[in-house]
């Protein structure tokens, strides 16, 4: 593949509702700009798009894919989507590096669940998007009705550009407004505009004819003056309507018989903005921590971003990467800022899938990719070391649900850790914890599938094999009470003896330990202080219920006595330990719960079904506000009442529900759970 100049380069999400024919539109792209001599099929298993063995097993999207054809003298890198909401790490990833976006639509099904979240999305990033209405091959669409939807629920913007018609339910051909001709066939064979359609496409050119000549004065004054705009001056105002959010143009494809897709690839290249004209990338310099930017340019200092890992039992890693400005070629130096490194790039490559293409150069504003540099890491800025950038990094959501994973061979235990690490390396949005408190490994996801997907490619890849179990919810525990009690530690053997006497006083506080002295009269040396400190911390480790650690304790210690020739730090850390055991009679000890804040996302017609719930599980709804077309409840729910909340909620609101959560603080577990809690980790 050839170097392209910035002005001749797109890059372009292709995002949709599962099953929406996101990966057979990206083979119909490829095939049409003839890329690939062969479309590929998803049930065959033989598509560029879906290649890892886990894509392959259950039929869909599970990461990212890079897809770069030629048309028209311009490079396009397509970038191939999960339609799974789990998978928000690998769409964030894309998206940060888009410059337009391809929202792929049903013509069966209409707006589906995943096609508004993927909305909002584009959206946040006020992205320009063509929206492709495909499968339009197949039988009974309710045409206008889906169009009417999608002005529904995505935007009243959203223009066909295109008018579909054929025989017998059949696509056939389209009539392109902008151009007032219609043609048909795969040779895209001019014919007559159908009588049915010439008046709506007339009414349809005249609209989006005057939003065109709303983006500048000079095409305003020419279009009221009656002159025709020229073919450029459309293209350029569709551009800036787009990039604006004023417009969406809606294109009827079929990926199956690639009817529409050539006018698909028209429209990329004219309406979509190429990196040059989105504007300056905005970066900190690492020197002065002063905000500076980065035009598209190759004559401005080199800076990318790597923005998706993949590792290669055989490669090792390859690090894809955005070029932001400056060029980049074969053997040249980069320098890493976050790291201070400077590495030689050995190879340059552009991947299709996982075929992988040399280049000899990249260029401002392209897409490649760099096998074998280790000192590279999602989300990390390579620059000129003269005049260094650090783009902000690319920020996923906290996991919402956790699995323990245990190795099925004990031969494996040093292995599990290794792999995960390597995994962690291709995915940030999925979390290890390791938790001392119950022993277990635990692995933190986006949902069910994504934690699947997680364990499925360990296994692929490294070949280890794992067991998964419930999350054991980490549990504190406190005392309600004040109370006070002697510790007296007396050991006496044929030499030397030990000899400690405290009396503490203890009392609930805010923090989760303190410790005072208000000795008076020597009667504890102050060197025994530091060793009752740390009696009291060790046995508080180890709480008297259920072996929790002890937390909201203050300790003070007023009174004792000492041997001048016995006593010594190790007899004051057990007298310690004893004042705790005996008053606690008195302080009346129980057992904290973890709270969580959750922020959960639903259309108004699950609402009062969510809020219902949240009461069931203990919760209190906090409050609710209007977001972005949903409607945000807040809540703070205890953690053991959540733990496979992502796969209730899904079902509760037909998928169309998501949420965040994060702790917030430990509060009292109600006293008739706790006997079931202590004999439950007494085990």
């Amino acid at each position: 593949m050839k170097v392209y100049d910035t002005n001749a380069i797109r890059n372009v999400a292709i995002l949709g509702h599962m099953s929406s024919g996101k990966t057979t539109l990206g083979e119909s792209v490829l095939f049409v700009s003839k890329a690939i001599d062969k479309k590929g099929e998803v049930e065959k298993k033989n598509t560029v798009g879906d290649y890892t063995p886990e894509e392959h097993n259950r039929l869909t999207t599970l990461t990212a894919s890079l897809l770069p054809l030629e048309w028209k003298d311009t490079k396009i890198n397509f970038m191939d989507t999960p339609g799974s909401e789990e998978f928000i790490g690998e769409l964030e990833n894309i998206l940060t590096v888009s410059d337009g976006a391809v929202l792929v639509v049903d013509a069966t099904k209409g707006v589906e669940v995943g096609t508004e979240r993927v909305w909002l999305e584009l959206r946040k990033r006020n992205l320009p998007t063509i929206i492709a209405v495909n499968k339009m091959d197949k039988e009974n669409i309710k045409y206008d009705e889906m169009i009417a939807t999608i002005n529904d629920k995505l935007s009243k913007r959203a223009v066909e550009i295109t008018l579909p018609f054929g025989t017998q339910d059949q696509f056939t051909g389209m009539v392109e407004v902008l151009r007032q001709s219609a043609h048909q066939g795969l040779g895209r064979d001019e014919v007559s505009i159908p009588a049915n359609l010439s008046g709506k496409a007339e009414e349809l050119y005249n609209s989006l004819l005057e939003s065109v000549a709303e983006t500048s004065e000079e095409m305003l004054e020419k279009y009221f003056s009656g002159e025709e705009l020229t073919a450029e001056e459309i293209a350029s105002g569709i551009r800036s309507a787009m990039m604006s959010g004023d417009l969406f143009p809606i294109i009827t494809v079929s990926s199956t018989t690639d009817i529409g897709i050539a006018t698909l690839l028209d429209a990329v290249v004219e309406y979509l903005p190429n990196p040059a004209q989105i504007g300056a990338k905005t970066g900190i310099n690492p020197k002065t921590n002063e905000e500076i930017s980065r035009e598209a340019d190759v004559n401005q200092p080199l800076s990318g971003l790597i923005f998706k890992t993949i590792i290669d039992p055989f490669l090792g890693s390859l690090s894809f990467f955005r070029l932001y400005s400056g060029s980049l070629k074969v053997g040249q130096e980069v320098y890493i800022p976050e790291t201070d490194a400077t590495v030689k790039l050995p190879q340059l490559l552009c991947m299709r899938g996982k075929q992988q293409i040399p280049v000899d150069a990249v260029h401002a504003g392209d897409i490649a990719v760099v096998a074998k540099v280790s000192e590279f890491m999602n989300s990390m800025t390579f620059s000129d070391k003269r005049e260094p950038i650090v783009y902000p990094k690319i920020e996923h959501p906290a996991p919402i649900i956790y699995v323990a994973i245990t190795p099925l061979k004990k031969q494996d235990e040093d292995k599990l850790s290794g792999s995960l690490q390597k995994l962690k390396l291709e995915d940030d949005s999925f979390e290890i914890k390791r938790n001392p408190e119950t022993a277990q490994l635990l692995i933190g996801g986006q949902g069910i599938t994504h934690i699947g997907y997680i364990i499925e490619r360990m296994k692929n890849m490294f070949k280890v094999d794992v067991e998964t179990s419930d999350q054991k919810i980490v549990y504190r525990e406190t005392i309600r009470s004040k109370g006070e009690a002697q510790g007296r530690h007396k050991k006496q053997t044929g030499g030397a003896g030990q000899f400690g006497d405290v009396w503490i006083r203890f009392e609930p506080c805010e923090e989760d330990f303190i410790f005072e002295e208000v000795i008076v009269g020597g009667a504890v040396p102050k060197n025994y202080f530091p060793a009752v400190e740390k009696g009291l911390i060790e046995t508080l480790e180890k709480g008297p219920l259920a072996g929790f650690p002890v937390i909201g304790v203050k300790a003070t210690l007023y009174d004792g006595s000492y041997h001048p020739v016995d006593s010594n730090e190790i007899s004051f850390k057990l007298a310690a330990a004893l004042a705790f055991k005996n008053a606690l009679p008195q302080l009346r000890p129980t057992i904290l719960e973890p709270i969580m804040q959750i922020n959960v996302y639903v259309k108004g017609d699950y609402v009062g079904d969510v809020m219902g719930d949240i009461t069931k599980r203990r919760g209190r709804v906090l409050g609710m506000e209007q977001k972005d077309g949903y409607q945000e409840v807040i809540a703070e729910v205890p953690e053991a009442e959540i733990t496979k909340y992502a796969v209730d909620l899904k079902a509760m609101t037909q998928a169309s529900g998501f949420f965040t959560r994060k702790f917030l603080r430990y509060e009292q577990v109600p006293e008739h759970l706790i006997p079931k809690i202590i004999e439950e980790y007494k085990k």
